[in-house]
This record gives C-alpha cells, structure tokens and sequence, in this order.
C-alpha cells in the first residue's frame, strides 16, 4: 500500500472515513486513465480488472460504503472507455404518457454518456416545455429555429441543429414555446403522423451524401402525453425506451402505453419494438421500489436493463446549470449509473436479434 493510502487509512487498511476512501479510490483511477486509449488494449483491460479487485467488498449492512464501493468499481470500469458503434444509426423514441418519471432527465444524460464514450448523438426536443434544450444548454428562445418549424413549416432539421457546448459529438434540436400549439396545428397538415420521420431521414441522408461521419444514436424526447407529438416520435423511432419511476403508479399508465405502441406497429411503423425500460429514481431502501422492479424484470426480461437510476440531487441539479449530470458533476452516483446504462444500452443492439 502507498504512503497515500496509508495516510487515508487506519492501520487495519480501512478507511476511516467515506471521504477518505473515495477520494483514495478517485486517486488510483485518475492515475490509470487512458486519455482516450483504446478500450480493446488487453493490457488496459487487465489493469482495470486489477484495480477493480482492489476495491474492498463492503457488507450490505453498511449502505453508505456500498454505494461508495461501487462508484468506485464503476469509475474505474468506466473511466475512459469507448462504446461500440452500432451498425446503422439507432432511432431511439424516449416515451411514457405519465409525468415526471425522468423522461428528459433520461434522454439527455443517456445522450451525453453515449457521445463521451466516442459516439455521434443527436437529441430531438420534441416537448413544448424544452427541459431537453435547456439540459443540453442550446438556444431554445422564441423566435430560435426549432423542431417547430420542421413539424409544421417543413424546414429541413439541419437548420434548427445546435451543437450541445459541453460535449463534443452531441447536437441537439431545440423545442421553442411554439411547439405547444403544434398539436392543433398538425392536425389539418398532410401525412401529419410522418412529418418527423420524413424530416429526420432526409436530414440523415443529407449527412451521408456530405461525406460526414454518420449519426450513431438519435433520441427523441417525448411530452408527457399520447398526442400528435408522441405519434410523430413514434413513428420516427425504430425502437422505444421507457423510464419508469420505481412507485405503484408508474406501472398502471405502462399497458396503456404498451397498447399505444401497437397500434403505432400495426398501422404506422412495423419496425417499432420496445427495446429498453430503464429503472429510475430507484431507492434500494423501499421494499416498494424493490417490489416495482422485480415486477417489471419479470414482465421485460430482455429489455429492463441491469442498471438502475437512484435518486440523486446532482441530477435534478444539473439543468439548472444547463448541463446534463454528465459534464456537472461526472463522478457522481447518479452520471456513474447514467453512463453504466448508456454503456449496457450500447451492446444491446449486438446481442439481441430484434435490434439488428
């Protein structure tokens, strides 16, 4: 053991106290960083592995330490890595008609994990409250080029793109104050349950025939309705992701999504399959939150994902500061889980068939 880490510690190798331990552990993974190495290096693999086995296991009983243990094990398995770059460009619809289950929170920290681990990302604001826009920190006042003026006006969605600051290789398109009458709007326009999906594969053609890297990921950000808005996000997306808060009433809105989502297939979009359900603001505690999750693992086997979203006061936070959790406070519980589901999102595509 170092002088360091002595320092940091009794005699006995423990931590004295929760501070001490994580800022020992945030020591050992800033000096073992890649900078951007090549996460397929065995020689880097192997030393993350030795790292993380050096970590101490901590009894259950002790919460606090747990939860230290494994940021710990997260930051070194994290820090650095690249994710695997899908086949084709994913189209990701981020939907569930209740409110404040984390939608927004969702798309635009999933977005911005999958951008720092070297991925393209484009997020598509499609609420009229904006909370996407100002998560990513990008212009949204009115009178902005906005996803309005693409639903409605048939601009191309390349002159409403704004590059997300924080963030390299993460764009976003901006909801304006405007959207919010887009539902009324819409309904006496042409194809209106197609006007996204033909604005957005048109804008991805564009890329391609400019000789520019292609978009990995696309995320589009749902209002908390099943209106005009969610339809046209439906029916652009290829697969739906659906955040669900770990409380009863969060379950009884998902079969009416579920029926939705059915409807979109059986008439508008074949290729629509639901292919990821993230667990959020999860509090292990609960014996409620437990129930919750285990309810929906049993139902969604294949598509909830392993990780789950605790609350966290840096998440709710960081838009304040118009930043996702990401660039806000990386090391922080809540970007550690965020990342570590962006990084399992990430390899769903190649090892389950539906998604190929």
């Amino acid at each position: 053991m170092s002088a360091d880490r002595q320092d940091a510690s009794s005699e006995d190798g423990t931590w004295s106290t929760p501070e001490a331990y994580d800022a020992d552990v945030s020591r050992e993974t800033t000096s073992s960083s890649w900078h951007g190495g090549d996460s397929t290096d065995r020689g880097g693999d192997l030393h993350r592995e030795a790292l993380i086995s050096s970590v101490p296991q901590v009894d259950e009983d002790t919460p606090l330490a747990a939860q230290l243990a494994l940021d710990a094990r997260r930051r070194i398995d994290l820090d650095g890595r690249r994710f695997p770059r899908p086949e084709r460009t994913r189209i990701i619809t981020v939907a569930n008609q209740k409110g404040g289950v984390g939608k927004t929170t969702t798309t635009v920290n999933l977005a911005a994990g999958l951008a720092r681990a070297g991925l393209k990302v484009l997020v598509i604001d499609n609420d009229p409250q904006g909370n996407a826009s100002t998560a990513l920190g990008i212009e949204h006042r009115a009178g902005t080029p906005s996803i309005y003026e693409v639903l409605v006006e048939d601009e191309p969605i390349a002159s409403a793109v704004q590059a997300c600051p924080d963030v390299d290789g993460l764009w976003g398109v901006p909801a304006t104050i405007d959207l919010s009458g887009a539902e009324i709007e819409l309904v006496s326009l042409v194809s209106r349950e197609t006007r996204l999906r033909k604005a957005l594969d048109r804008y991805l053609d564009e890329r391609t025939a400019r000789g520019e890297d292609p978009i990995d990921y696309v995320f589009v950000d749902c209002p908390p309705s099943l209106g005009l808005l969610t339809v046209n996000a439906f029916v652009t997306g290829r697969e739906v992701l659906i955040p669900i808060q770990c409380e009863y009433y969060a379950l009884e809105g998902l079969s009416q999504l579920l029926k939705t989502i059915e409807l979109i297939k059986a008439h508008l979009n074949p290729e629509l399959v639901v292919s990821t359900i993230l667990l959020t603001m999860y509090d292990g505690r609960t014996n409620l939150a437990q129930q919750v999750a285990a309810e929906v693992r049993q139902h969604f086997p294949d598509q909830t994902l392993r990780t789950t979203v605790p609350r966290s006061v840096r998440i709710s936070e960081a838009p304040s500061y118009g930043q996702t959790v990401m660039t806000y406070d990386p090391g922080s519980t809540g970007a550690l889980a965020y990342l570590e589901a962006a990084r399992e999102m990430s390899e769903h595509s190649a090892q389950r068939a539906d998604l190929q």
